[in-house]
């Protein structure tokens, strides 16, 4: 097994002893936002370099803003890979979501979903490179997550009709332009497989549990606001946002929480493997 510096740092907070009661409790909330603050790392970072962009690039700066966003994105990966704050098999996850990311973006891209408005080299098409980073940085939360809580499941339904769901979502993302779109069948469908399935998670001494449809439903909400700040940065744009910046719609939620769903699919099945 890969270790990181967190292991470290959370085995020191964790031998901590508090006094029972409410200063107990009060820990183990102050805990379980340190570990989700760190499992968004990645992610995180990105929004900042998004926002800080946006606010003080030069605008006469010898290479462009969404090349500049490219070179840091990678940057801060080698980092921490060099750093071990990330292990191998989390940078081969946040690998696949680039690849899985970028497809899609350059497909809603050709389709006017929405568009990236400044220029630069580093790119492909209308889509620059940074923003499968920003895929990237689901994929990643969702391995960190996993590993950081020590997910186990309760309840879990048929891995091969959940994968099959998972594809089916993520074909839908493309097909709906021109195909019936099928996604309410899908939230049926998530909703049907995993009604009775908890997650189990440990934050401190003893594993806790939710219904894994309210995991997703939060991460989804999360997710909708930080989007809400990158296209304030104006990192993309949507139609609507053209002529001046907006809330982006609560219907977005619906597609995050789809999006949730594949990525959790996808780490759920390096887990599997790995275990094998």
């Amino acid at each position: 097994m890969q270790h990181t510096r967190f292991q470290r740092i959370r085995l020191a907070v964790e031998a901590y002893a508090p006094p029972p009661g409410w200063r107990s409790w009060l820990y183990e909330f102050l805990l379980f936002g340190f570990k989700q603050g760190w499992a968004c790392l990645f992610g995180g970072l990105v929004l900042a370099l998004l926002l800080a962009t946006r606010l003080w690039w030069p605008i006469h700066a010898p290479i462009a803003r969404y090349d500049a966003l490219t070179i840091a994105a990678l940057a801060i990966q080698l980092a921490m890979l060099g750093l071990r704050l990330e292990t191998w098999d989390e940078a081969r996850v946040i690998l696949a979501f680039h690849v899985v990311g970028t497809a899609m973006e350059l497909f809603k891209t050709a389709v006017g979903s929405w568009t990236y408005p400044e220029p630069g080299l580093l790119r492909l098409g209308g889509v620059p490179l940074f923003s499968g980073f920003m895929y990237a940085a689901v994929g990643s939360y969702m391995a960190r997550v996993w590993r950081i809580f020590h997910f186990r499941f309760t309840a879990y339904p048929s891995r091969r009709a959940s994968r099959w769901l998972a594809v089916i979502i993520y074909v839908n993302f493309f097909t709906h332009h021109w195909l019936p779109d099928v996604r309410w069948l899908c939230f049926g469908a998530m909703g049907w497989m995993f009604a009775r399935t908890r997650v189990w998670f440990r934050m401190w001494q003893v594993h806790r549990w939710m219904p894994l449809l309210l995991g997703w439903l939060l991460v989804a909400l999360f997710i909708w606001f930080a989007e809400n700040l990158a296209t304030f940065s104006h990192a993309w744009l949507y139609p609507s946002q053209r002529h001046g910046w907006s809330m982006v719609s609560p219907e977005k939620l619906g597609a995050w929480l789809l999006l949730m769903y594949v990525s959790f699919v996808l780490v759920e099945g390096l887990h599997a493997r790995r275990d094998q």
